[in-house]
């Protein structure tokens, strides 16, 4: 379990995380939403230590993050943010294999190779493994880094807005593909997303961030209702379920 206890990030003077506090559940897809600006994804980097904390602390399995071995905490979360900028003209295969890295420093293995291969497949890029990132769209240059997180083998999956750049039929798949991770592998995943339809399908628990601070924090099915959607997001909502799912309706 990751325990996150009272994290706090200021610019300035201006908290953008304000003293947070929640348990992220092991083998579980936990979803951040909320408004632009709420801080869902600078609580993502400073939990996985991307971002330094100004108070608080994080605790993962029961050790405080600062304890971590940057080796050891790269082989236990494995996190991808929305903007990869990589200037090196890379493979698909290439960027996969960078997964491996804390695991081999950059020597593969047979087993690391394996890892790759079997991450590639599972996001069905194994047809255009050979081709180059700048050659490729942007939704597939997302699988090729949410394969290259896959091939990471890590026990907790932190991804900030995974649906970036993806149509209709790779979005559904990508939700697919993580809620697999979770079913199949029993891995931990955490979502920032703005789609609260998707979120309502795939997640088990969503946490609700306005203006730095928590709103809600429960399961799934206490968070999508017309009174808690409308104080957050400031618009009308109705709640239609549909083969068991609540979708939310607001256009």
């Amino acid at each position: 379990m990751i325990e996150v206890r009272g994290i706090v990030k200021k610019y300035g003077d201006n908290p953008v995380v304000d003293n947070v506090s929640l348990n992220i559940e092991k083998g579980k897809i936990t979803s951040f939403i909320g408004p632009n600006g709420a801080g869902k994804s600078t609580l993502l980097s400073m939990i996985s230590r991307i971002m330094k904390k100004d108070e608080g602390e994080v605790i993962i399995d029961g050790r405080e993050l600062e304890k971590w071995n940057t080796k050891e905490l790269a082989k236990k979360i494995a996190i991808l943010k929305q903007s990869n900028n990589i200037n090196v003209r890379l493979t698909i295969k290439e960027i996969v294999s960078f997964g491996r890295y804390p695991h081999c420093e950059g020597r593969l293995t047979k087993e690391d190779t394996k890892y790759v291969d079997e991450a590639i497949e599972y996001m069905q890029i194994k047809d255009i493994e050979d081709r180059y990132l700048d050659e490729l769209s942007g939704g597939q240059r997302q699988r090729a880094y949410i394969a290259m997180v896959i091939a990471q083998n890590t026990e907790y999956v932190l991804l900030d807005e995974p649906l970036n750049n993806l149509d209709m039929k790779h979005s559904v798949q990508m939700m697919k593909v993580l809620r697999g991770l979770v079913d199949d592998l029993g891995k931990t995943v955490v979502i920032v997303m703005h789609d609260i339809n998707f979120a309502s399908v795939y997640s088990d628990k969503i946490v609700i961030l306005k203006d730095g601070k928590i709103v809600k924090d429960d399961i799934t099915d206490a968070i999508i209702s017309k009174d808690v959607l409308e104080d957050v997001y400031e618009i009308d909502f109705h709640i239609k379920n549909i083969n068991g799912n609540n979708i939310c309706v607001y256009f």
